[in-house]
C-alpha cells in the first residue's frame, strides 16, 4: 500500500490503546492516499483517564507485545536476508562470480531486478562522481547548515478508546525550517504549515544546538507554508554570530539532472544532509486536500525534513521540502515547494499585520469544501462550493451566486473553507479583492469568472449564517 509522507514533519503515532486522535493523527488514518504528510513522533503521553482500572497495565503489556513482535519481524527478516545471501554466494561460486550469485538470489526473492550494489555501481559510472562533487556537497553543507533549524511542536489531541472513553494525549512532533530574514526584533523562519498547524507551543533548535521558544507569525494552508518568529532578545549572542540568512536561488531556472542537496531535521535526530538530482520540475502532486506543483528530487527526504531546505550546487535555496512518496515499489521520490512560488507568500506572511476584530472583513457566503475525491466523483472543480449568498452582502453585490465554486481569492488559490476564512480574516473592511469562481453553464461544463469584491465589515454582518 502506497503512502505519501510529507516530507518530514514527525507525525504523532497512535497511542498504545489504539486511540485515534482527531487532529494530527488524521494522516495516519488515511492510508489509502498516495501523497501525504508524515510526522516524526518524539513523545506521546496519555493525560486522559479511563474507567478501566486495568487499562494502564493492558496498555503497557500491549506496547511490550508490539515491540516484541516488531523485533521478531526484524530478526526473521535479517535471517531471510542472510539465508538468501548465502544461497547467492554458493551460486556465484559455481558460476565463477559471487557478485552475480548474490544478485540472482535477491532477484529470485522478489527484491528487484538489480541489487543495490549494482545500482550504486551504475550510478557511479553514469554520473561520473568525483572527489570534487563530494567536496562541493561538503562545502555547501558547511555554509548552509547555520541557516537551517529544527522545529519541535507540542500538540494536544483527544480521542476515544474501544469502550468509548475519552482520552487526551500530548505529543511532540519534529520538523525543519529555514532562516529567511531578520530585523531588529525577530528572526524569521520559513517552514511548512503542517509542521506548526495546531501546535500549542514551538521550539526552534539552531546549528549550535541551542533551543529557543518560537511563535507562529502567519500560515497559508493552501500553499503549505508558514513563518515562525524567534525574538532576538531570547537568542544568545554567540548563536546570533553563527546563524545565517539563507541565500535564495531561482527555481524557474532549474534543469532536470542538476544536483540537488537537502538539509533538514531527519527523524528528529538533528540536521542531516542528503544529495541527489533534480528529477522533474513542475510536477503536479495530488494530496488529500489539494493539488500542488512541486520540484521532484531523488535526494532523500525523510520524516522530519518537512520545512527544510532543498539547495542547488551553489548552496542557494531552490525549494522548501514538503512531501515524500513512500511505497515498497518506489524509491527516491521527494518533493519541494519551488522557492519562486513560495517567496511571495513568505514575504506576505512576514509583512502582514494583525487586523483588529472590529475591522476584520467578511464576504457573505455559506459553503463547503469540495475535496479532490468529491470533485472526481461528481465531476466538479475542487474549491469552495457556495451554497448560499447572504442578502445585500459584498458577495451578492459583486455577482457571486449560489452554485459557484470559489477557486481563488485575491490572487491566491483556495481549496478549503478554512483557508478562505484565514485569507479574509487578514483583510480589513473596505478592501477590494478579486475572487475567481467557476460557474456551471447550461451545458454542464464550468466556466471561469473573476469578480471584484469590496469586503464588508464583519461586525456588521446581517446574517449569522454567513461564512465570513
Amino acid at each position: 500500500m502506497s503512502d505519501f509522507y510529507d516530507n518530514d514533519f514527525i507525525h504523532p503515532e497512535e497511542s498504545s490503546d489504539e486511540i485515534i486522535n482527531e487532529n494530527h493523527d488524521s494522516d495516519m488514518v488515511q492510508q489509502d492516499t498516495t501523497y501525504h504528510y508524515s510526522y516524526k513522533n518524539v513523545q506521546n503521553d496519555q493525560t486522559g483517564s479511563t474507567e478501566d482500572s486495568s487499562s494502564d497495565h493492558d496498555a503497557v503489556y500491549e506496547k511490550y507485545q508490539k515491540r516484541k513482535e516488531k523485533k521478531e519481524r526484524r530478526m526473521n527478516f535479517s535471517k531471510k536476508l542472510a539465508k538468501m545471501a548465502a544461497y547467492g554466494l554458493v551460486f556465484g561460486l559455481v558460476a565463477g562470480a559471487a557478485f552475480t550469485g548474490v544478485n540472482y538470489g535477491l532477484e529470485k526473492a522478489g527484491l528487484g531486478s538489480k541489487s543495490s550494489t549494482q545500482l550504486a555501481s551504475t550510478q557511479t559510472v553514469s554520473t561520473n562522481s568525483s572527489d570534487d562533487t563530494q567536496s562541493n556537497v561538503s562545502a555547501v553543507a558547511k555554509n548552509v547548515l547555520p541557516s537551517v533549524v529544527s522545529i519541535t511542536g507540542t500538540f494536544q489531541t483527544t480521542g476515544y478508546g474501544y469502550f468509548g472513553q475519552q482520552s487526551s494525549s500530548e505529543s511532540e512532533g519534529s520538523g525543519s525550517g529555514v532562516i529567511v530574514g531578520k530585523d531588529k526584533k525577530y528572526i524569521y523562519i520559513a517552514t511548512n504549515n503542517h509542521v506548526v498547524e495546531d501546535a500549542t507551543s514551538l521550539a526552534v533548535g539552531f546549528c549550535d544546538d541551542s533551543t529557543v521558544e518560537a511563535e507562529v507569525k502567519g500560515t497559508d494552508s493552501d500553499s503549505d507554508l508558514a513563518v515562525v518568529t524567534v525574538e532576538l532578545t531570547k537568542v544568545d549572542s554567540k548563536t546570533l554570530d553563527e546563524i545565517k540568512i539563507i541565500t535564495e536561488g531561482d527555481s524557474d531556472a532549474l534543469v532536470v539532472g542538476e544536483q540537488a542537496i537537502a538539509i533538514g531535521n531527519a527523524l528528529g535526530y538533528g540536521q542531516s544532509v542528503t544529495a541527489g538530482y533534480i528529477s522533474a520540475v513542475n510536477r503536479e502532486v495530488e494530496l488529500t486536500d489539494k493539488t500542488m506543483t512541486l520540484i521532484q528530487t531523488d535526494a532523500a527526504i525523510n520524516p522530519g525534513n518537512s520545512g527544510g531546505a532543498l539547495l542547488n550546487s551553489k548552496g542557494e535555496l531552490i525549494g522548501i521540502n514538503t512531501v515524500k512518496y513512500s511505497s515498497e515499489e518506489v524509491e527516491g521520490m521527494g518533493y519541494a515547494i519551488p522557492i519562486n512560488a513560495a517567496k511571495t507568500i513568505i514575504d506576505d506572511l512576514i509583512s502582514e499585520k494583525t487586523i483588529p476584530e472590529s475591522e476584520q472583513a467578511y464576504l457573505g457566503i455559506t459553503g463547503r469544501t469540495i475535496s479532490s475525491d468529491m470533485a472526481e466523483a461528481y465531476g466538479m472543480p475542487s474549491g469552495i462550493y457556495v451554497s448560499e449568498v447572504s442578502k445585500s452582502s459584498p458577495a451578492q453585490s459583486a455577482g457571486i451566486q449560489a452554485g459557484d465554486i470559489i477557486v481563488e481569492f485575491d490572487g491566491s488559490s483556495v481549496t478549503t473553507m478554512e483557508s478562505l476564512q484565514n485569507k479574509i480574516a487578514k483583510k480589513a473592511a473596505g478592501t477590494k479583492a478579486k475572487v475567481k469562481v467557476k460557474r456551471q453553464s447550461q451545458m454542464g461544463d464550468y466556466n471561469e469568472k473573476t469578480v471584484t469584491v469590496t469586503l464588508g465589515k464583519k461586525s456588521q454582518m446581517q446574517s449569522q449564517s454567513s461564512y465570513n
